[in-house]
Formats: structure tokens, C-alpha cells, sequence
């Protein structure tokens, strides 16, 4: 391995000794991750574009035909990325549209899936996969044969439209293929990876080079894309704040279908087969659990609850990293199986009972920048299923929830804070209220309806429908 990475990327090979010498300085480990990041055996002179392919064919596109640019998809990967993928393009093709979506290169096979399948139709969508016989070393040349591929593809397809989704590996594939074959480019940036990737070690910060370079590449899509779509206000205020005129930024946000706008099906069954007794009160989270999300902060609140005679139980729904550190937590502040009940990951198709069996959903976000700018999927479901919800009192979650309508936001790392709105949820008479009206909120405003429309009034705009 070590001679593959001296002969084709001496930067890389740099970078993995500097990790095998023992006591190696962090600073010299950044500098070098930084230069790897940046470097290549396909890199190009300002560090950034994908060399655009060269063009085989005149592409006349057909208007409303859109292909998606992904990193990965369903049925594969089931996240809420891959969700929302799906159901946009879902949306789209209810709309009129004709909608592709295609993968990253190597996916899936690359990540352990043994499909070798070259499209897939999921929910009335081909999904393309570029599955060559062998993948190229680095991530320029990686990025530059799927250009290549996806510009096959395009050739193939006549997509009247790009659209690429967050990370820039894809936006950068998107713009290379906009220079062969003139194509209009929508990005929508679904989160800010570089603040992601801060908070998944100690010690990173802002200043690192890595985190520069992931921030320039990503600015780099948003400001030479033709339109840029993301998910919330506070998003739509950090893309601007980079230099891209407002108006060439539109919202869409994330959403629910109308099988979340049904009547939610009886949560009984659920906490009896649980364990959770008629009169106990059950707080919720769903979703991956990771150290940004705050389950820390809701174990020790619900250790203090118990302490004061509130009957509150937790219902962590999800898998993630974090997962036997805060099992092991929840044992060491008394909790232990009964009062806080990991479940793991559970089908989508069952998300909905366990949102059923909750009486408040909570999102206890870390008061990290990734989460003053993001607004997640998780409680525009819950809230769907007519849940009240407490939040984090932080930018994007109060583009959400309003407080004294639809549930209460509580300020972030605080347990005492957090067992005191919980406990005070507990008590309000008026909380199914607020679940009636955060439920008619998301009907109003957040449904994936909403969104393809918005789309096609993007596309529309560029003159791709």
C-alpha cells in the first residue's frame, strides 16, 4: 500500500507516514492532509475543476428531463440525503417532469454492495450507476473518470438540466460536464460538510488547512453554478455571506410526503411491545447518532427528570457512533435499559409507529456552527405526525419550531435547562394542540409537493422546461 501511495501521490504518501510516526506533530499531519486534499495525479492548475470530458456527440436536450448528480442513493444507502434525493425526484416526475438521478462513481460496489447493475428503478426513477472495471487512484482522477462516465451518460440521456447535490465532488463533476456540453447547472447545497467534519474529532478547527480547503471547493460550486437551492433562511444568509447574489439562491426546503400527513396509526402496541407503561411520558429522538446531535445533554436531562419524580422515559431511535459511548452513559447516570431504550435502526417504513409512540419529540442539538446553519429532516416528519417538538434554541431549528405554537426551544449543552422544559411539556394540558399545529404547519409549507414545484420554477428559469 505504502509503495501504491509513493508512486502514484506523493502527497498522500507523505501524509500516511506522518500518521505511522509515532508522536508525529498535528500540525505537520494538517499541512499534509491539507496538500493531499488538494493534490493528485489528475490535478488541475487552480486546484479545483474537473477537466471537462471531451464531448462525442451534439447533446439536444429534452425539456423537463433533469438528471441529479448524487453521491449515493436508496436502496443501498438509506439516510436522510438518500432520502430526500428520492423524494424530490419522486415529486418531480408526479409533477411532469422526467427526472434521472445518477451515483457517484463506484456506487455501489465500492461501498461492499455487490449490485453491478448499470440502472435501477426505485419508485419510478432510473437510478445510473457508473460502474467501471477498475477505479483510478486519487481523487482528481477519480472525479475526472466519472465526468467522463456521467458526460456518457448525459450524451445518452439529454438531460435539459444538471442538478448536483452536496458534497462538491458532484457539483465539480456537474460544472466539468456544463463546459462539454452547455448544460445549466443547479447545485443545492444540502449542509456545509466542512463544519460537519469538524465536529467528528477533537482538535479540529476552523483555521485547519483541511477545513480551508473543503470550504473553498464547496464556494467554489455555489458560485459558479447557475442557481443554487438549499434547505433554510440561516443556509440561504452563510451562501450569500460567500459571495453569491441573493437572488440566485432559492429555498427548498426539507419535507414530508402525504403518508406523514396521515392520521398517525395507534402508538399503543408500540410502547406495550417497548415496555412503556400507559402513563409514562416518552421522549424522542430519531435520526443518526452522532456527537452534534446532543443525546448527551437529553440522557443527563432525563436522569434529572427521574431524580425528580417525573415519569419520563427516552426513546433513542437511530445507530450511529455515538452509540455505545451513550449506552454506556446511560448506565452510569442510572438510566439503564428501562428509562432510556436504544431501538437501533428500524425500516423507514416503521418510523411512523415510533413516532406514534412518542409524546414529544426532542432535538437537543450541540451548540456546533453546522447546527446554527442546518436545518435536519428528523422533526419536520415528527412534527408531521403532529408532534410538538423541543429544540435547540439555535438558528435553523427556530426557522421550525415556534415557540408557545408548535413546541419550545431550549438553549443547547444545558441538561438542567432541558429537564425543565420537559418537565413542563409534561404538565401542559395544550401540548397535543401544538402537535395539531406544527402538523399543519409542514401541510402548508413543507411538503415534497412544494418543493417540485419550486424546482421546476428553477429549471423553468434557465429554460430547461
Amino acid at each position: 500500500m505504502a509503495w501504491g501511495e509513493l508512486r502514484h501521490d506523493p502527497a498522500r504518501a507523505a501524509l500516511l507516514g506522518a500518521r505511522l510516526l509515532p508522536g508525529a506533530p498535528g500540525g505537520l499531519e494538517r499541512r499534509l492532509a491539507a496538500r493531499a486534499a488538494t493534490s493528485g495525479p489528475a490535478a488541475v492548475p487552480d486546484g479545483r475543476r474537473v477537466p471537462a470530458p471531451p464531448p462525442r456527440a451534439v447533446v439536444r436536450p429534452v425539456p423537463g428531463r433533469v438528471l441529479h448528480l448524487v453521491t449515493n442513493a436508496l436502496p443501498v444507502k438509506h439516510a436522510g440525503y438518500t432520502v430526500r434525493t428520492q423524494k424530490i425526484a419522486e415529486a418531480q416526475r408526479a409533477a411532469g417532469l422526467d427526472p434521472h438521478v445518477v451515483t457517484r462513481l463506484g456506487f455501489p460496489v465500492a461501498q461492499g454492495a455487490p449490485d453491478t447493475r448499470a440502472v435501477v428503478t426505485v419508485g419510478g426513477v432510473p437510478q445510473h450507476r457508473l460502474l467501471p472495471w477498475w477505479l483510478p487512484y486519487g481523487q482528481r482522477a477519480l472525479l475526472a473518470r466519472n465526468a467522463e462516465l456521467a458526460g456518457r451518460l448525459v450524451e445518452r440521456l439529454r438531460p435539459a438540466v444538471l442538478h448536483p447535490a452536496t458534497d462538491h465532488g458532484n457539483g465539480r463533476v456537474a460544472l466539468a460536464l456544463r463546459a462539454a456540453y452547455g448544460l445549466p447547472v443547479v447545485y443545492e447545497v444540502r449542509g456545509f460538510l466542512e463544519d460537519t467534519w469538524l465536529t467528528q474529532a477533537p482538535g479540529r478547527t476552523r483555521d485547519d488547512p483541511s477545513y480551508l480547503a473543503r470550504r473553498a471547493l464547496e464556494t467554489s460550486c455555489m458560485t459558479e453554478a447557475d442557481l443554487v437551492l438549499t434547505l433554510g433562511a440561516a443556509m440561504k444568509a452563510e451562501i450569500v455571506g460567500r459571495g453569491v447574489d441573493p437572488e440566485r439562491v432559492l429555498l427548498v426546503p426539507n419535507a414530508v410526503d402525504e403518508a406523514f400527513l396521515a392520521p398517525p396509526p395507534d402508538g399503543r402496541a408500540l410502547r406495550a411491545r417497548l415496555g412503556i407503561g400507559p402513563g409514562e411520558f416518552v421522549v424522542g429522538a430519531v435520526g443518526s447518532i452522532a456527537p452534534h446531535e446532543g443525546i448527551g445533554t437529553l440522557l443527563h436531562a432525563g436522569a434529572e427528570l427521574r431524580l425528580r419524580g417525573v415519569p419520563v422515559r427516552l426513546l433513542i431511535v437511530g445507530d450511529g457512533p455515538e452509540r455505545a459511548a451513550l449506552e454506556k452513559l446511560a448506565g452510569e447516570l442510572g438510566l439503564g435499559d428501562r428509562t432510556a431504550l436504544f431501538t437501533g435502526r428500524v425500516p423507514h417504513a416503521q418510523v411512523r409507529e415510533y413516532y406514534a409512540a412518542l409524546d414529544l419529540f426532542a432535538v437537543a442539538r450541540t451548540d456546533a456552527r453546522v447546527n446554527r446553519l442546518v436545518t435536519p429532516l428528523k422533526p419536520v416528519e415528527a412534527m408531521a405526525c403532529g408532534l410538538p417538538v423541543a429544540a435547540s434554541d439555535l438558528p435553523a431549528l427556530r426557522e421550525l419550531v415556534e415557540p408557545g405554537r408548535t413546541g419550545l426551544l431550549i438553549p443547547p449543552d444545558s441538561p438542567h435547562l432541558w429537564a425543565e422544559g420537559i418537565e413542563n411539556m409534561y404538565y401542559r394540558l395544550n401540548r397535543l394542540d401544538w402537535g395539531a399545529a406544527a402538523r399543519e404547519l409542514v401541510a402548508r409549507d413543507r411538503t415534497w409537493t412544494r418543493v417540485a414545484e419550486t424546482t421546476r420554477a428553477a429549471y423553468r428559469a434557465l429554460g430547461a422546461v
